[in-house]
């Protein structure tokens, strides 16, 4: 195959890849946008081997054929709440995927052909960037698993330590531009990569890691990209700077969601704060929620004009997306509207609740971001919160010794009645209390999403 026909491959590439991605903005275009890509991808894959030189075939379809088994009965069994683990295992997966590409054409490197251009940057890069984004992927799918501890992990002189290591990490990778062919820069390169992926990730608690995954997807198309430059192969470049690109943005946005800047993200300790260090989670709080039942919800649902469900983390612990679609559905077939309120950062992954959601079936224009959603709340008799928490705690407005003072919330407070299902009064990732909860207009549920929400429906059903 020449090299003309498999630049164009390249661009074809590319373009299936630039689409594919567009089409993921919608849940209704989505699937076609996942099989473009994938359809890209497997062009370029395709054009690469026909034009380098292959050792083996019989070992590329191996490997091929193994990790195709593997993806697909991870992707075929995993839940839909493990979703945001198996995000940053493939994060992780791919960091690691271009570190050992660079590695590889690092160590094949003599000195009648030594690393030459923009070569040796992009080696150092790869492995920096892929190493750092294997292992704080790793750490993220940890806390995200509870296999390790959610809360920021700090300790005395972080900061310093971090910065030091970097400051070292900066200087090596320097060191090993310079002298490609100096192995113990390579491996001070690679050492330092894998600590520093480690030890930036664990000050970041549970309530960031929607940002941390975004960020993290980053890293893994920045490698990928600076792979694309070690192989001389345009559509590893294209599709690197895509993934790079897109997860920049989407970071951008959620750390506008959470009304905050990267660095603090990064940097904050956040989720770290004392549990005695103010805020409504600082005093031991003596105030009673009211427990209502589920047929009490029923009388309020059935003499309501609209609604707005606003689905949480615990909605998709309990699996309860398909009976939300089932209320939604006798609801409206009363007469009643229902929307859903969808924040950027519920969940543990950007976009968690809208795929949930969309598993279910629920009609896409019924989605309604919090910009457009929150001026609805005043003149909504029912607001029902399922499993969310930190995303509607009013202090986040109102208390300013609050950890999430500044963040963004939907104003489920300000709707008539508001009901909601929690297993028990446990906070949110953030670990402070919700003063939402002992509101007068609010009214708790305790018990599991799924089956909470089965018993309000069928309430509704006998007294119609």
């Amino acid at each position: 195959m020449s090299g003309d026909l498999v630049q164009y491959a390249y661009l074809v590439s590319a373009i299936l890849l630039i689409v594919g991605m567009r089409n993921l903005a919608s849940p209704k275009t989505a699937p076609r946008g996942n099989l473009l890509a994938s359809l890209g991808m497997l062009v370029a894959v395709v054009a690469t081997l026909l034009i380098h030189e292959v050792v083996s075939y019989g070992t590329v379809f191996a490997g091929i054929l193994v990790g195709s088994v593997i993806g697909s009965v991870l992707a075929l069994r995993i839940q839909m709440t493990a979703m945001p683990q198996m995000v940053a295992l493939l994060n992780g997966f791919g960091g690691a995927a271009s570190a050992l590409v660079s590695s590889g054409e690092l160590l094949r490197s003599s000195p009648a052909s030594p690393p030459e251009g923009i070569v040796p940057l992009a080696m150092a890069l790869g492995v920096l960037i892929g190493g750092l984004t294997f292992t704080g992927s790793i750490v993220a799918f940890m806390k995200l698993q509870e296999l390790m501890r959610g809360q920021a992990i700090v300790y005395p002189g972080q900061r310093a330590v971090n910065g030091l290591l970097g400051l070292l990490l900066i200087c090596v990778t320097a060191a090993m531009v310079l002298q490609p062919l100096s192995l113990e820069w390579y491996y001070g390169v690679l050492a330092l990569s894998l600590l520093l992926g480690v030890l930036l990730v664990i000050p970041i608690g549970g309530a960031d890691m929607p940002v941390v995954i975004a960020l993290l997807n980053s890293y893994s198309g920045l490698a990928a990209c600076a792979t694309g430059f070690v192989l001389d192969n345009a559509g590893l470049v294209i599709a690197g700077s895509l993934v790079g690109a897109s997860g920049l943005i989407l970071t951008k946005v959620m750390c506008d969601a959470m009304n905050r800047s990267l660095g603090n993200v990064l940097f904050g300790a956040f989720g770290a704060v004392d549990a005695s260090a103010g805020g409504s989670g600082g005093e031991a709080d003596t105030r009673t929620a009211k427990g209502y039942t589920a047929e009490d919800a029923a009388v309020i649902f059935s003499n309501a004009r609209s609604c707005i469900v606003v689905p949480g983390y615990g909605m998709a612990v309990a699996q309860a997306q398909h009976a939300v679609r089932e209320l939604a559905d006798t609801l409206g077939a009363k007469g009643i509207g229902v929307m859903f309120a969808i924040h950027p950062v519920a969940g543990r992954m950007p976009g968690h609740m809208n795929v949930l959601l969309a598993e279910a079936d629920v009609p896409y224009e019924t989605l309604v971001e919090m910009d457009q959603i929150n001026p609805e709340f005043p003149e909504t008799d029912v607001a029902l919160v399922i499993g969310a928490n930190d995303v509607v705690n009013p202090d986040a407005r109102s208390d300013e010794s609050s950890p999430i003072y500044g963040m963004p919330i939907l104003d489920v407070d300000r709707a008539q009645h508001v009901f909601v299902i929690k297993r028990s009064m446990n906070p949110g990732f953030a670990g402070v209390q919700n003063p939402l909860f002992f509101h007068d207009n609010t009214m708790m549920i305790f018990g599991d999403a799924k089956g909470t929400v089965l018993q309000i429906v069928e309430a509704v059903k006998e007294l119609s």
